[in-house]
């Protein structure tokens, strides 16, 4: 096997539009650890994760980026014990190690599932990250209970065509009874909203507690909040019930929790990658989330969220996709395929 590969890397935060601040880069091929799988990278996705972290100093370093990954497995650690050389893999990885912008990878075999055999290498990409967030926030964080379908009352998804949104909405739909309430604003939003199982969408440009008290006139028991939890937490404490729960995953500068403790509402936040972080005792959970994942998508309960292929993996083809990320309007995945 070759020892070098090409990637996609950032040394300096730039903004987009500079064509530096992404750079097509030849790495060393990295040799796995004891836990590690070797992966040769035939697709990825882009999260808003991969710019905010681009936009962070990288301290004179050569940074690559990319949570979400699917490929075929080269090679193991030595005490590597769940896959082989030529499974076939998906999964978002770990943030403090270099991400998957690249032709081989290594990851901890912990965070690594068999990628859905109904989906090509792009389609399986798009799912590993907005996945994990997704199980977690709604079956660990809010304390939902899946398969049984006997957890009933609503649950507000935000941004609802985004990412995260639409496999929360699909996870929802399918494994509760929960009624589904999204939030979107443009019509290819609300109809991406509403294929991913939403039962209603509301405008997120709107105030929010009306339309609520609408389409949910006995109010809302869980908030999914993937967008805007600072200025719709207002709107949340009014339309949520006595003792509902509100679980969040983007960033703000405060919040005026205060807000929740007449009704003894909960807040609770969702990091899907504080198991790989912290290296808790339970991080081969994401692999068992993901073995799921996959299951569910191969018998047809739920779909791949990409929407948009861009080609080949190099540094123009990525500033696009960053730049889609950015400006916010992005429906499903976007994806890139191969080298």
């Amino acid at each position: 096997m070759t020892t070098t590969m090409r990637a996609v890397a950032y040394r300096a935060p730039l903004p987009v539009t500079d064509d530096k601040c992404l750079l097509d880069v030849e790495l060393p091929v990295p040799e796995p650890g004891p836990r590690d799988i070797l992966v040769r990278v035939q697709a990825i996705a882009v999260n808003p994760v991969d710019y905010k972290i681009r936009q962070q100093d990288p301290n004179g370093k050569e940074r690559v980026l990319g949570w979400d990954a699917a490929g075929t497995v080269v090679a193991t650690g030595s005490q590597a014990e769940w896959f082989k050389p030529g499974d076939e893999v998906f999964y978002a990885g770990a943030l403090d190690r270099p991400g998957a912008n690249s032709e081989y990878h290594v990851v901890d075999e912990r965070l690594v599932a068999l990628k859905p055999t109904t989906l090509t290498f792009a389609e399986a990409a798009a799912l590993p990250l907005t996945s994990l967030t997704a199980w977690e926030g709604l079956f660990e964080r809010l304390g939902l209970h899946h398969d049984l379908l006997d957890e009933t009352g609503s649950l507000l998804v935000t941004a609802a065509a985004g990412g995260v949104g639409a496999m929360v909405s699909q996870l929802a739909r399918a494994l509760t009874d929960l009624t589904v309430i999204g939030t979107a604003s443009r019509p290819e939003t609300v109809d991406f909203a509403r294929q991913m199982g939403a039962h209603h969408v509301v405008d997120h440009h709107r105030p929010l507690a009306p339309q609520l008290s609408k389409v949910a006139p006995d109010g809302i028991d869980h908030v999914f909040s993937t967008a805007g939890t600072d200025r719709n937490l207002a709107a949340y404490a009014q339309a949520l019930n006595p003792f509902g729960k509100v679980v969040a995953i983007d960033d703000f500068d405060s919040l005026p929790l205060g807000l929740l403790k007449p009704k003894s509402i909960s807040f609770h936040w969702e990091f899907m990658f504080t198991r790989s972080l912290f290296q808790t005792g339970d991080m081969d959970r994401q692999r068992k989330i993901l073995t799921q994942v996959a299951r569910l998508v191969d018998s047809g309960v739920l779909v791949t969220t990409a929407t948009r292929d861009l080609g080949t993996v190099n540094a123009a083809n990525l500033r696009e996709a960053h730049s889609i990320m950015e400006s916010g309007t992005s429906v499903g995945k976007v994806t890139l395929t191969g080298f």
